[in-house]
């Protein structure tokens, strides 16, 4: 992988997307789920420990989230029509392992994107965020939106490669190598602290 820049801790958010036991349990074997999980945590104590910030993204749908979905929309018109994904569900809840702590970010999403329905990209802004840490569920869908459209806002990105899963491994293997990179830099949970300490 190629040398990343490092990372100024003051400057600097992990963005942990969709980590919700309903998304997680889409994941191949529920050994990936638990040691995706267990990485994730080990990085959002790397990021608290030099001061970085923590922002959690999640997918949850009030009823008027749910009538306001056209049919069209191909992705989340299923959700609609069977009223998945419920805010108030224990199953949309942020996973216990990964709970967010006081001063972190949190916002609540109805599509794929992290900053497209919420107010993500004001709330980094105002604490001086420029640059974002991406992990979480799932590479092709919230990972991917996530990536491209905080490029087009300029921030400087990172994607966890072992900090980010799919249902779709093949789909995994292909964004990480091929499409993600001409965005983001890659690197591996084990290389945090280093870049972070760095800054």
């Amino acid at each position: 992988m190629n040398t990343a820049p490092a990372l100024d801790p003051a400057h600097t958010a992990l963005l942990v997307m969709d980590c919700q036991p309903a998304i997680l349990a889409a994941l191949p074997g529920g050994e990936d789920g638990e040691a995706l999980l267990g990485r994730l945590e080990g990085a959002i104590a790397d990021v608290r420990a030099q001061g970085g910030t923590i922002a959690y993204v999640r997918a949850g749908f009030t009823e008027a989230d749910w009538d306001a979905i056209p049919a069209a929309n191909k992705s989340f018109a299923p959700l609609a029509q069977h009223r998945a994904m419920h805010h108030e569900d224990p199953a949309a809840a942020i996973h216990e392992r990964l709970a967010p702590q006081d001063g972190d970010i949190v916002v609540r999403k109805i599509r794929y994107g992290g900053m497209s329905t919420t107010d993500l990209d004001r709330q980094l802004r105002e604490r001086g965020i420029t640059s974002l840490i991406i992990s979480g569920v799932s590479t092709g869908g919230g990972v991917l939106s996530t990536v491209v459209d905080a490029a087009d806002r300029d921030y400087r990105l990172y994607v966890l490669s072992d900090g980010v899963a799919d249902p779709d491994t093949e789909v995994h293997d292909v964004l990480l190598r091929r499409v993600l990179p001409s965005r983001a830099h890659i690197v591996d949970t084990a290389e945090l602290p280093a870049l972070l300490r760095a800054g």
